[in-house]
């Protein structure tokens, strides 16, 4: 079962109260924010990430924050920077296997994505997408994450054997077929009927080279 991120943060918080007075509590460390703020964002959208609040939510004082930050827009940018980074590193981790490895690997994302979506994840993302619409950095940020996996797509079907343009088509098949089924599956709005075909679309995709 995942857990929230805010909810974890909450917990640990928990426990340092039950540790410490107020007047005795050490400034929260900065990576302990983010995590918080990624959590807040993904259930109430970046209007929700507002200083005083999380503050409050956190069961600190705004000094805590700014230890840390020089403002707001600092741990909005730091956010989303984090976020980026880390889904970054993660498909460029997929890749890094041997070539033996890469068809059964590609299956394997397609069956972890597409059938087993990671819902806080998902919460997220939808989140992030949304806010880039209004955002530029934002907007880049989700690009970049995007772009890089399509390109680690593209590499893990050349590592199966697939040429050039059969790698492409295939990674962008598979990249909006993992989307596009995680969104259904999240809004609910997905059959029995169409669940069941993700096997068969799978397979096709994951078709071994002549």
């Amino acid at each position: 079962m995942q857990t929230n991120p805010a909810q974890a943060t909450h917990a640990r918080m928990n426990a340092s109260a039950a540790k410490s007075s107020a007047s005795e509590r050490q400034p929260l460390d900065r990576a302990t924010w983010i995590e918080f703020a990624t959590g807040v964002l993904a259930e109430d959208g970046v209007d929700g990430l507002r200083v005083e609040v999380l503050a409050r939510k956190l069961g600190v004082t705004k000094g805590s924050f700014y230890w840390h930050f020089k403002d707001r827009q600092a741990l909005l940018s730091a956010t989303v920077t984090t976020w980026r980074d880390a889904r970054v590193q993660e498909v460029e981790q997929q890749v890094a296997i041997p070539a033996h490895e890469a068809h059964a690997q590609i299956r394997r994302i397609l069956d972890q994505y597409a059938t087993q979506p990671n819902q806080q994840r998902m919460r997220t993302e939808l989140a992030l997408r949304d806010w880039a619409r209004r955002d530029l950095l934002v907007a880049a940020a989700v690009e970049a994450v995007d772009q890089a996996r399509l390109q680690n797509a593209v590499r893990l079907f050349s590592l199966a054997g697939y040429v050039d343009e059969e790698a492409h088509t295939r990674a962008l098949l598979m990249f909006t077929h993992v989307f596009g089924l995680s969104m259904m599956m999240f809004e609910k709005s997905i059959s029995s009927d169409i669940a069941k075909k993700h096997a068969a679309i799978a397979d096709l995709i994951t078709r071994k080279p002549d």
